[in-house]
């Protein structure tokens, strides 16, 4: 029995579109923010990080719907992306007003952490033009009615940037659900981002309504508690251990709850230093649990963007294969290939993911 019915490709511009706030990462390499004398650049979000893996590694079709101050940070973000192949023609464009009173595009500065020391992330992202985004601003019924497209992927970062992005993501599923497109969501709890806006209660509050018209939901198990309100037990507060059966009882809760959702997956990770992990992920469809290959002790160079690069590969598996344990596999290997790397986004190929899906090691390729 088919998991997903996905639009065929014929007909749809798209394969993929994401809905979220690129901003630009200023990455200090093995040294730190606060005594770095240089950074490199990155673009990167979280919504957007799926689209870019989808085009890059998996070499779908892919677009990103968005909003830049109209300056030269923007068209820096603007190049970066295109450098990704993502399409930049759905991007709404912002008169800049000279100091970013008004509007200004997003900043992010990201450490990747080492063994005892960890990943660490301070973002500026005040009124920037993505956050303003508002129900009315993008014109979804061009886009799903008339372009076309197959996916729609967004998530809980881009609905708590202010008072108005809940909206504007609703305004997108709804019209999405319309024309029968796939509408995957990434609860991506940050509690920075909701502090000043209702905290904990709202967050819910949000989520849950967001949550009825999602198909696939992705998330971790903070994610799943704090967004939504399903508790996970026997997991120990620091998440030293992972209980499984945990996860497998409540995800069949979340399914009770949300009968919508097709597919609800979330990775396992647990951190033993910044650069030692253990990776996995499961994934719940059609009323049994499929678990990824377990990556022990895997070795981190660049954690940020990881669980993106799962979601990516599992909506790959979805959407190439209608096959959920597929699916959490090409997400956990592609999510483990893209921590080998700096920066936000996958520099896998989808050659190296299915290597690593076939179960081959690190041996050098001649």
């Amino acid at each position: 029995m088919s998991i997903l019915s996905v639009k065929p490709k014929k007909g749809c511009q798209y394969d993929c579109i994401s809905l979220g706030e690129v901003m630009l990462r200023f990455d200090p390499g093995e040294g730190r923010i606060k005594t770095t004398r240089e950074f490199k650049v990155w673009e990167g979000g979280g919504e957007y990080n799926v689209s870019r893996g989808l085009r890059k590694c998996f070499l779908k079709n892919t677009a990103i719907v968005t909003a830049f101050a109209d300056n030269e940070v923007g068209r820096l973000l603007e190049d970066l992306i295109l450098q990704g192949g993502v399409d930049t023609s759905l991007i709404k464009w912002v008169k800049y007003d000279g100091i970013g009173r008004t509007v200004r595009n997003g900043f992010n500065f990201t450490e990747r952490g080492y063994g005892i020391r960890g990943a660490l992330g301070v973002s500026d992202r005040g009124h920037t033009a993505a956050s303003q985004l508002k129900q009315g601003d993008i014109d979804w019924e061009y886009i799903f009615g008339t372009l076309g497209v197959r996916w729609l992927h967004t998530g809980g970062i881009f609905a708590a940037l202010s008072a108005t992005t809940p909206d504007t993501v609703i305004e997108a599923v709804k019209t999405a659900k319309k024309y029968g497109t796939i509408v995957s969501y990434d609860l991506n709890y940050r509690p920075s981002l909701w502090n000043d806006f209702g905290g904990k209660a709202k967050a819910r509050e949000v989520n849950r309504e967001i949550a009825k018209y999602v198909d696939v939901m992705i998330g971790n198990e903070e994610d799943f508690t704090a967004c939504l309100g399903f508790e996970i037990e026997g997991n120990d507060e620091n998440l030293a251990e992972l209980n499984i059966d945990g996860y497998q009882k409540m995800l069949k809760t979340v399914v009770n709850a949300y009968p919508n959702f097709k597919v609800i997956a979330t990775t396992l990770r647990t951190v033993k230093t910044a650069t030692v992990n253990d990776w996995s992920a499961i994934c719940y469809a059609g009323g049994e649990l499929y678990k990824a290959a377990e990556y022990k002790g895997l070795e981190i160079f660049d954690r940020v963007g990881g669980g993106d690069s799962f979601a990516s590969g599992l909506i790959y598996g979805l959407m190439e294969f209608d096959d959920a344990e597929k699916a959490v596999n090409y997400g956990a290997a592609h999510g483990a290939l893209a921590m080998t790397t700096p920066g936000d986004t996958s520099m896998a190929s989808l050659k190296e993911v299915e290597k690593i899906v076939g179960g081959k090691g690190a041996r050098v390729d001649r």
